[in-house]
């Protein structure tokens, strides 16, 4: 159900819902993004969640936010849930689809913060569904314990120890890691070049040592199926001539990719990939480089 549908629904009851689409859109696709990884099943589950609300009762609702929060968070938590399979058997590596900042697009690049990093969104891929509910509550949108187990139907004290266990796989992300800084963008442009020109003393100078590539094609472009580790295995594969040829000839522009300066690459005016670079923490290398290939987790881009 797209926008337009939406407004024709009862239209004289949904003057009060357009205001609400109005003022917590935002808050909502906060939430499904950052739970699903998908932009378009999170502005999905915001139209279905303002749709649900047409010739509903709010009257008796005495915390909007707390209840479109408790609403999206237990429907992207049915949503994993019916594509935990799919997640499975998935063909390669699964990365969370990109937000490319074109013009002002409010729903999806609000709160400019950490949290939207691209980094950060892979490091959420590591917590189960729950895991990821209750830190997202607490961490980045800073519910009280009560809040949030009202939220997600657990206890104080069990939402407390699912915290504790989903902050252990975000012990290796670092805030400075994505923040878009002069010296972010001049290593990226670097990177950039050197990869452009197969230039492997340039690369090796811009690479830490445990630097992970991840390429996600989905089985409908070649990718590679797992990660590849270490600075000698990546520069190997960089430095190829059979390796990223296609890549290499897009037509190649650097644009706001969540919230940090990346690549995006066109053919034809189509978007074909979107590479990520997340830093060390002093941002003097490269740590990450993600390379998303699959169409289906593209098209919603258009530049």
């Amino acid at each position: 159900m797209d926008v337009k549908e939406l407004h024709s629904l009862h239209a004289q009851e949904a003057n009060p819902v357009e205001q609400l689409y109005r003022s917590y859109r935002t808050l909502a696709f906060s939430i499904a993004y950052r739970m699903l990884g998908t932009v378009s099943d999170a502005e999905d589950a915001v139209q279905d969640l303002f749709a649900d609300m047409v010739g509903r009762n709010l009257d008796d609702v005495r915390h909007i936010k707390a209840y479109i929060a408790k609403w999206m968070t237990n429907r992207c938590l049915n949503v994993l849930q019916s594509s935990r399979r799919t997640r499975e058997t998935y063909f390669g590596e699964w990365l969370p689809e990109p937000i490319v900042e074109q013009g002002e697009q409010p729903d999806q690049v609000a709160e400019r913060a950490d949290s939207l990093s691209y980094a950060y969104m892979v490091m959420l891929e590591r917590m189960t569904p729950m895991e990821r509910a209750v830190f997202l509550l607490r961490e980045v949108f800073e519910y009280e314990y009560e809040e949030i187990a009202d939220t997600v139907g657990k206890s104080t004290s069990n939402c407390r120890k699912i915290l504790s266990r989903a902050k252990e796989h975000a012990r290796e992300y670092s805030p400075s890691a994505s923040q878009d800084t002069e010296a972010r963008r001049t290593l990226v442009s670097k990177f950039v070049t050197a990869f452009q020109q197969y230039d492997m003393e340039a690369l090796l100078s811009l690479l830490s040592e445990d630097v992970r590539l991840t390429t996600d094609g989905g089985g409908k472009v070649h990718a590679a199926m797992r990660p590849i580790i270490g600075r000698s295995r990546v520069l190997r594969l960089l430095t190829s001539p059979k390796a990223f040829v296609a890549l290499r000839s897009w037509d190649l522009s650097f644009t706001m990719v969540n919230t940090s300066m990346n690549m995006v690459y066109r053919e034809q005016g189509v978007v074909k990939a979107v590479c990520c670079c997340e830093l060390t923490a002093k941002q003097d290398r490269i740590s990450n480089v993600y390379v998303i290939f699959n169409p289906d987790k593209l098209d919603h881009i258009s530049l």
